[in-house]
């Protein structure tokens, strides 16, 4: 039997990247997955690579009305949620001196309150014994130039799931941290839109990793599968970073 059979899941920023690498390998594994985005036609896509046992439904996760339709359309298609996946983030490069009010805003909006409200409002459609996985970044333990406001968010994530593991404790729902280092996506592509400044700084990436090399979405959609199953039944509360050893060393 497939290690997600009969599952329901919910993953947030679900088009492209890790997001959908992670719902194609939730379907994969026998669930049936929710997954949202902000641009229909993006998610119209999505939906339609992945094929079965999949419903998008459009969104922001910064926008609490947002969330609400989402999670109505879950309850009434499903009932419940076994797994979610607070997927959705966003960042850029910034330096310190150049950082905005905008800029600040919008990053912590999605990534520190969407996180936040997408798991609140989740919560009572999450099956007791359920999974909630978040997803952090490397760059939230280890220093990099340009990010520190990304970093800083994905700092507050990871701390959410040291304190919702208390929280959830009597409901029996884990909740983990992946972390990934830097992955061969079109996020990271977006983070540096420059072709060629962006050849130079994704050497400069792969020359700290230990293996070598960028990752690949679909090395951290197998992560994500195993913290969603009763593979993982006895972990909470860590911190998972896959990342090559890029920040254990």
């Amino acid at each position: 039997m497939k290690k997600l059979h009969g599952k329901i899941a919910v993953v947030t920023g679900g088009t492209s990247g890790l997001g959908l690498a992670a719902a194609r390998q939730f379907v994969d594994e026998g669930a049936y997955v929710f997954i949202t985005g902000r641009r229909q036609a993006e998610l119209d896509a999505a939906v339609q690579r992945i094929g079965n046992n999949i419903c998008g439904v459009q969104g922001d996760v910064s926008n609490l009305a947002d969330l609400d339709l989402l999670y109505r359309k879950v309850e009434h298609t499903k009932g419940r949620i076994d797994v979610l996946l607070a997927n959705a983030g966003s960042g850029e490069f910034v330096p310190l001196g150049e950082i905005s009010e905008a800029h600040f805003d919008s990053t912590f909006n999605v990534n520190v309150k969407g996180v936040l409200f997408t798991v609140q409002k989740a919560l009572p459609l999450m099956a007791d014994g359920g999974s909630i996985i978040l997803m952090g970044s490397a760059t939230g333990s280890r220093g990099t130039p340009a990010l520190s406001v990304y970093a800083a968010t994905k700092a507050a994530v990871r701390s959410f799931a040291r304190n919702w593991t208390l929280d959830l404790k009597h409901r029996r729902i884990r909740v983990n941290v992946i972390s990934p280092g830097p992955i061969a996506t079109p996020g990271l592509d977006h983070l540096i839109p420059n072709a060629e400044q962006r050849t130079k700084v994704q050497a400069m990436m792969v020359s700290a990793i230990p293996l070598g090399r960028l990752g690949e979405a679909g090395e951290v959609a197998k992560v994500a599968a195993f913290l969603a199953s009763d593979d993982s039944s006895f972990v909470t509360g860590i911190e998972l970073f896959v990342d090559g050893g890029m920040a254990q060393i």
